[in-house]
C-alpha cells in the first residue's frame, strides 16, 4: 500500500477567471501558422531537407550554365573523339602540385581500329580556376570568356570524358540541365492551371460540369500515357524551330498529367464545400470564382504542391524518353535526353562507358524529387 499514490485534491477555491500562461516555447508552438509548422516537419525529415538543397544547388547552377562549363556547347576536339575522363590528382611523384591532369597520349590500335588514349606522366596540366576560356554569350545577351575552371594553357580537361565529335561530355551536361529541368517547370505549371480551374469548378458546381470534367478525365486516363506522348510529339513537323519543339513538348507533357491533379481538386471541394465558411462567403456574396480561390483552395494548398513536386519527375523522365526516342527535342539543343542518344549504340557503350553518364543526373534529379516530394507530403499535414 506504501508504494500507491496518495489521493490528492486541492483545497484552493477555483477561479474560473484564472489563466495559465504560457512559455514562450509554448507560445511559439501555438501562435504558429501551418505553413511555419510545416517547416519546422520538414527540416526534421533529414533526406527530404537534403534532397531539397540538392535541387535548390542545380536549378541555380542552370542560371550560370555557361560559366560552370568548362567548354563552350559548339567546341569541339577533333584531336581528341572518344577520349576517356581525365582523373583530377593533387600528387605527382611525391611531391604536392595542386590539382592537375595528365596529358594524353593518342594512338590508333590497326588491329582493333580503336583510338587508345594512355596518361603521360610528363606532361602535368594544372587546373585554373575562375579564368578566361571559350567566349560566349552570357544568357545570349552579354559576351563573356569567364569559366569556373579551365585546362591549362594548351591542354585539356576532360572530366566525364568526350563524344564521338570530341564534345565534353561534361560541358554539355551542364547545358543540358537548363532544358531537361525547366521542361518539368513549365509542364507543371501548366498541369497545375488546368487542374485547379477544371477541378475547381467540377467540385464546386457539381452537376453536368462535373459529370463533363469526370468523362473527359476519364478518357485521358484510359490511354496509355506513353503512346499518347509519342503520338502527340511524333504530330510535330519537323521544319519548327527548336524553341518551337521545346515549347511544344512542355505543352504536351502538361496537357497529359493534368487530370490526376484535377481529380485530387475535385474530391478536396466536394468536401469543403459543405462547410460553413463556405456557405457564410457565398450568403455575404462573395462570387464562386472569389469562394475557390479565397477559401477553398488555400486550405490544401499544401497538399498540392506536395502532388506537383511529385509529378515534376515524371515530366523530366517523359522529355528524357522521347527525345531517346528522337521524338522529342533534336540536335542542336542540348538535353540530357538528347545526350543518351549517343547510348543507343550498345557496342560504344562497352567500349566508351562514359557515354552513360548523362543517364546519372537524371537518377539524381528523380529521386531527389521524390524524396523531396515525400517529405512535402509528410509535412503538409502537421498536426499528425
Amino acid at each position: 500500500m506504501s508504494d500507491k499514490l496518495r489521493h490528492y485534491v486541492s483545497t484552493s477555491m477555483f477561479n474560473p477567471n484564472e489563466t495559465q500562461e504560457l512559455t514562450p516555447e509554448q507560445e511559439r508552438f501555438y501562435m504558429a501558422s501551418q505553413w511555419k509548422m510545416m517547416w519546422w516537419r520538414l527540416k526534421r525529415h533529414r533526406i527530404a531537407v537534403l534532397s531539397g538543397s540538392i535541387l535548390v544547388l542545380m536549378y541555380i547552377s542552370i542560371l550560370f550554365a555557361e560559366i560552370l562549363a568548362t567548354y563552350s556547347l559548339p567546341h569541339r576536339h577533333t584531336d581528341y573523339i572518344f577520349a576517356p575522363p581525365q582523373s583530377v590528382q593533387f600528387f605527382n611523384k611525391g611531391q604536392f602540385v595542386g590539382p592537375f591532369v595528365m596529358g594524353l597520349d593518342y594512338n590508333l590500335n590497326l588491329k582493333t581500329l580503336r583510338r587508345e588514349y594512355t596518361p603521360n606522366p610528363d606532361k602535368v596540366q594544372k587546373l585554373r580556376f575562375i579564368c578566361h576560356g571559350d567566349s560566349y554569350k552570357f544568357w545570349g545577351l552579354y559576351e563573356m570568356d569567364l569559366h569556373f575552371i579551365c585546362p591549362a594553357p594548351g591542354g585539356t580537361f576532360f572530366f566525364l570524358g568526350t563524344d564521338r565529335l570530341g564534345r565534353d561530355i561534361w560541358s554539355r551536361i551542364i547545358y543540358g540541365a537548363r532544358i531537361s529541368l525547366t521542361v518539368g517547370l513549365i509542364g507543371i505549371a501548366i498541369s497545375f492551371f488546368l487542374g485547379l480551374t477544371i477541378g475547381g469548378a467540377a467540385g464546386f458546381f457539381g452537376g453536368w460540369v462535373d459529370n463533363l470534367a469526370q468523362r473527359s478525365i476519364e478518357i485521358l486516363r484510359s490511354i496509355p500515357e506513353l503512346p499518347l506522348w509519342m503520338g502527340l510529339s511524333a504530330a510535330m513537323p519537323e521544319d519548327w524551330s527548336p524553341l518551337t519543339v521545346f515549347f511544344g513538348l512542355t505543352i504536351i507533357l502538361g496537357l497529359v498529367d493534368w487530370p490526376g491533379l484535377a481529380r485530387a481538386v475535385r474530391s478536396k471541394l466536394l468536401s469543403l464545400r459543405e462547410e460553413d465558411f463556405c456557405t457564410a462567403a457565398t450568403l455575404m456574396g462573395a462570387r464562386p470564382r472569389r469562394v475557390i480561390a479565397r477559401h477553398l483552395l488555400p486550405n490544401f494548398m499544401s497538399h498540392l504542391i506536395a502532388s506537383a513536386t511529385l509529378s515534376i519527375p515524371s515530366m523530366i523522365l517523359a522529355e528524357t524518353a522521347l527525345s531517346f526516342l528522337g521524338l522529342g527535342l533534336r540536335p542542336p539543343v542540348t538535353s540530357w535526353g538528347v545526350l543518351l542518344v549517343e547510348a543507343q549504340n550498345f557496342q560504344a557503350v562497352a567500349v566508351y562507358p562514359w557515354l552513360l553518364f548523362p543517364a546519372v543526373p537524371v537518377i539524381i534529379t528523380v529521386l531527389a524529387f521524390n524524396f523531396f516530394g515525400d517529405g512535402l507530403r509528410d509535412a503538409a499535414d502537421p498536426y499528425k
